[in-house]
C-alpha cells in the first residue's frame, strides 16, 4: 500500500500537478507521512513512540491531501493511515480518525468538483473503504491475540497435566509402600520372631528346617523393604516425556526436546524443569517471533544442565519479567542458577545440582 501511495503522489512529484504549497514542502509532508506510518507499524519500539508517530501520520496526511486536491487518488493515503490505527489506538478512537479523514477528503474534493451527488458518493466510498479496512484488520488482530492466548493456555495445560500425573503416581506409590509395610512387612516380622523362638527348641532336624525357613523369611522381608524404598524414591514422572509433552502440538512453533539418558531427576527437580520449559515456550510464543525452539537437558558432572535456544529476534538487553524471575527463584530454591542471552535469538542456560 505504501507503493500504491507513491504511485498516487507521482503526479505532484513529477510536476504534473501543482500543490497549494511549494513542491519541496509538499514532498516533505508526504515523506513524513510515509515514514510515520512505517514507524507506527514497527512493533519492537515503545508504544508511546508509535502513538506519536501515528499522530504525526494523521496530521501530515491531512496536509498532503488538502494541499493537492487535484492529485486524483491521493486520498488513498488516508485509507492507509486509518488502516494502521488498530496497531496503536482503540477502535472508537480509530473511528474518530476515520470521520476526520472523511471530512478532510470532502473538503479537498469539494474544491475541485464542487458539491453535489458526485462528491457525496466519492466521499462515502472512501469512508466505507476506511471502515471496512479498519474493522477487518481489528478482527484479524483480535484473532491473532486469541490464538496466542489459546496457545499459551495449551502450553500451561500440558505442563499442569504432566505435573498432576506425576503427583498421582507419587501418591499411589506412597499408598502401596504403606500397604506393603503395614501388612506384609508386619506379618513377616512376626514370622521371623516366631521362627527365631522355635530355633531354640530341641531337635537337630527341626532346627535345620527352622533355620532355613528363617533365612527365607528374612530374605522376603529384605525384598519387601527394598521394594518399598524403590517405590518411595523412584522418579514419579518421566522427565523426557514430560518436557516433550509441553512442546507437543504448539501452534506456530516447532519445539525439539532432547534429554540425555544419564539425567536422573527427583520429583522436585522434575517439577522445576517442567515449569522452566513451560515458561521458556510461553515467552518464545509471546516475544521471540520464532519458528523453532530447541531444548536440551544433559548431565554435567554433579549437575543437570538445561539449555534452550530459539531462532527468533532476540533482545539486545534482557530485562527479566515475572516469568524469568520465577524461573530463577524456582531453580535457586534447589541450589541452581540460570542465565539469559538475547544476542542471537534468545538462549536460556540453567543448572540444578544432582541430589
Amino acid at each position: 500500500m505504501l507503493v500504491v501511495c507513491l504511485g498516487t503522489a507521482s503526479p505532484v512529484i513529477l510536476g504534473l500537478v501543482d500543490p497549494d504549497v511549494p513542491t519541496p514542502v509538499w514532498v516533505g509532508l508526504f515523506l513524513t507521512t510515509l515514514v510515520a506510518v512505517f514507524v507506527t507499524a514497527v512493533d519492537t519500539i515503545s508504544a508511546t513512540l508509535r502513538r506519536v508517530a501515528y499522530g504525526t501520520a494523521v496530521v501530515a496526511g491531512w496536509g498532503v491531501v488538502v494541499t493537492a486536491p487535484q492529485a486524483g487518488l491521493l486520498p488513498v493515503l488516508l485509507v492507509v493511515v486509518a488502516s494502521i490505527g488498530p496497531e496503536v489506538i482503540r477502535l472508537p478512537t480509530n473511528v474518530v480518525v476515520i470521520a476526520l479523514n472523511t471530512i478532510v477528503i470532502a473538503l479537498a474534493l469539494g474544491r475541485v468538483n464542487g458539491g453535489g451527488f458526485e462528491l457525496v458518493m466519492v466521499t462515502t466510498f472512501y469512508a466505507l473503504i476506511q471502515l471496512s479496512t479498519v474493522f477487518s484488520l481489528a478482527a484479524i488482530r483480535r484473532e491473532k491475540h486469541l490464538r496466542r492466548q489459546l496457545t499459551q493456555t495449551h502450553v500451561d495445560l500440558q505442563a499442569a497435566t504432566v505435573l498432576l500425573a506425576g503427583s498421582a503416581r507419587t501418591a499411589e506409590r506412597l499408598r502401596i509402600s504403606r500397604e506393603l509395610h503395614d501388612l506384609i512387612g508386619h506379618q513377616l516380622t512376626v514370622l521371623t520372631l516366631e521362627l527365631e523362638a522355635a530355633r531354640h527348641r530341641p531337635g537337630d532336624a527341626a532346627r535345620e528346617h527352622v533355620e532355613r525357613a528363617n533365612r527365607v523369611a528374612r530374605d522376603v522381608l529384605a525384598d519387601v523393604r527394598t521394594t518399598v524404598g524403590a517405590l518411595r524414591v523412584g522418579p514419579a514422572t518421566d522427565l523426557a516425556e514430560a518436557l516433550r509433552a509441553i512442546g507437543r502440538d504448539v501452534p506456530g512453533l516447532d519445539v525439539s526436546v532432547e534429554v540425555s539418558e544419564e539425567v536422573e531427576a527427583d520429583e522436585e527437580q522434575t517439577a522445576a524443569l517442567v515449569r522452566t520449559v513451560q515458561e521458556i515456550v510461553t515467552n518464545t510464543l509471546r516475544h521471540a517471533g520464532a519458528r523453532e525452539l530447541w531444548v536440551a537437558v544433559t548431565r554435567d558432572g554433579d549437575a543437570i544442565r538445561l539449555t534452550a535456544a530459539d531462532d527468533g529476534q532476540g533482545a539486545a538487553e534482557v530485562v527479566p519479567g515475572n516469568g524469568l524471575r520465577g524461573i530463577a527463584e524456582r531453580l535457586a530454591a534447589l541450589g541452581g542458577e540460570v542465565a539469559y542471552d538475547g544476542r542471537a535469538g534468545f538462549r536460556v542456560r540453567a543448572r540444578v545440582p544432582v541430589r
